[in-house]
């Protein structure tokens, strides 16, 4: 297994990213664009397209949950500038109104994802998915960033991005049953209790 790093993940992370802002844009025009179109809106090639997504279906899919994926102005938007925790509910609350609007597509872009996984197990260099919840989790802690230690603020955010987005909804429905009122309590007592031990001790400060 081939495990690429640096300037070369990068590159394949921005060439998935232009796919799915090529697709979405088409889409927009009222299009239901071939993967070869998709292609070409992006300025890759067809054997590129195919390499990142292994169908139109799968392409479709994703590009339209970026379209409705919250942007990071209109999250924050009235929210307290240097209070980590309302922000990152702020968040929470964003992303649970994308993921319910979205369920069926995110479940599907899962069922994609995880069939790839197994059916080309060489093509795990490639990114599988976007990472479409840190930008959000970092615009969230930036403005009290000096609370932590950089290396807890690192920490924090990806632990962050375990207990907001689909994946927590799968647990939080799928496996422990739970409806939305006590789901969302749940993630927000997660979310305080996050923030509160990577602050730094009061000593530091």
């Amino acid at each position: 297994m081939t495990t690429v790093t640096g300037g070369r993940a990068n590159q394949l992370l921005r060439t998935r990213k232009d796919l799915l802002q090529a697709a979405a844009r088409l889409t927009r025009q009222g299009r239901h664009p071939s993967l070869e179109e998709v292609a070409e809106e992006a300025m890759v090639s067809r054997a590129t397209a195919y390499r990142h997504f292994p169908d139109l279906g799968a392409l479709l899919v994703e590009a339209s949950l970026d379209i409705d994926t919250p942007r990071p102005e209109q999250v924050f938007r009235g929210a307290p500038a240097a209070d980590p925790v309302a922000r990152m509910d702020c968040v929470d609350a964003a992303l649970d109104a994308m993921i319910r609007d979205n369920e069926v597509a995110l479940r599907l872009m899962l069922k994609h994802v995880l069939e790839r996984s197994v059916q080309r197990p060489a093509d795990a260099a490639l990114p599988r998915r976007q990472n479409r919840r840190m930008p959000l989790i970092e615009a969230a802690l930036e403005p009290a960033r000096r609370e932590f230690r950089p290396g807890a603020l690192k920490t924090l955010a990806r632990a962050l991005a375990m207990v907001v987005g689909t994946e927590a909804m799968l647990v939080l429905k799928d496996v422990l049953h739970l409806d939305d009122a006590e789901a969302r309590r749940v993630r927000r007592w997660a979310i305080r209790a996050l923030v509160d031990a990577a602050r730094k001790p009061a000593a530091d400060t």
